[in-house]
């Protein structure tokens, strides 16, 4: 597997990031091994979790996805196989905050479940405006010369925001965000491609996206009202792209996909990737089946005319 540099940072990670959010949630610890072995034997070795999850599920605390990765860790002795990324600053019941003594505990906290000394990327997991870029830089900073963080990310902020914090950074002589990790697929293109990008591809910060399946919408299993009870996700789709717009987009992707012979999810990550701007898309599996196909999406390249079709119907 061709590894790629994240941003300006030492981490070189698989070109395609598997989202944990998962683990604990729609897939028991017993599955979530099996996910993960498939992963590593499949050199995509780029996890990405959070606190958070799975908070939203009753009867769950937050860190449940980062309990499972921390026991599947101890139990394969793989840690310094993979590359492990989490975040702070969801709400874990004080509210969404990046105050430096939240995060102090948090990192302590994350490590602690996922069994290890160190957390390869620490992301804030939102902006926080109450909390000055300074202060939260140099509680990073401080994790850093502790051993606690290799590198630090960012999730969740405008484009203004982030060069702000790069200038600030660079102008304390502070730990740089080296990620984002913004919403981006083939439906979600406006604000990443006006407001974000011209920023990470001028500071050199890697982009992990997230949604690159739009919550399930293109892997095609949508497509009329009658499909929204097939997941819990079915919502969320029907209210964000389930739409004439939406349809469009699958049509042009049914093409593509026919020509390649493979599915639309494949698609869908293959035209991630092909983003020169990108560093590894995040998207997730619940079952083997699903992560083969996408383990399939990482080996497919889309030639100029199969984006081309893709870009029109997208844009």
């Amino acid at each position: 597997m061709r590894m790629k540099q994240l941003g300006r940072s030492d981490l070189q990670v698989s070109p395609f990031c598997f989202g944990g959010n998962v683990f604990g949630w729609t897939a028991d610890e017993t599955t979530s091994f099996a996910l993960l072995d498939r992963l590593l034997d499949a050199d995509l070795t780029f996890i990405d979790t959070a606190n958070v999850y799975s908070r939203w599920v009753e009867g769950h605390k937050g860190g449940e996805s980062e309990t499972v990765i921390g026991n599947w860790l101890k139990s394969r002795g793989s840690r310094d196989k993979m590359i492990i990324a989490t975040k702070v600053g969801a709400d874990m019941g004080e509210g969404f905050t990046m105050a430096p003594a939240h995060i102090r505990e948090c990192v302590d906290a994350s490590l602690k479940r996922l069994q290890t000394d160190y957390i390869d990327l620490y992301q804030s997991h939102y902006d926080d405006p109450n909390t000055p870029f300074e202060d939260v830089l140099g509680t990073f900073q401080d994790l850093i010369k502790a051993g606690k963080v290799r590198a630090i990310g960012a999730s969740n902020i405008t484009g203004e925001r982030l060069q702000s914090a790069l200038e600030i950074s660079e102008k304390h002589n502070l730990p740089r965000y080296n990620s984002l990790q913004p919403l981006y697929n083939l439906y979600d293109r406006k604000d990443y491609e006006t407001t974000l990008e011209p920023v990470v591809s001028a500071n050199q910060v890697g982009v992990i996206p997230y949604y690159t399946l739009a919550a399930g919408f293109l892997t095609g299993k949508y497509r009329s009202e009658k499909d929204l009870g097939i997941s819990p996700r079915g919502n969320r789709v029907g209210t964000s792209y389930l739409n004439a717009r939406g349809l469009k987009i699958l049509e042009a992707m049914d093409q593509v996909a026919e020509r390649y012979s493979v599915t639309v999810a494949q698609i869908a990550v293959a035209w991630m990737m092909a983003q020169p701007s990108i560093t590894a898309p995040i998207a997730s599996a619940t079952k083997i089946e699903q992560l083969e196909e996408l383990i399939k999406a990482t080996q497919l390249t889309l030639d100029q005319d199969a984006l081309d079709v893709l870009n029109k119907a997208s844009a």
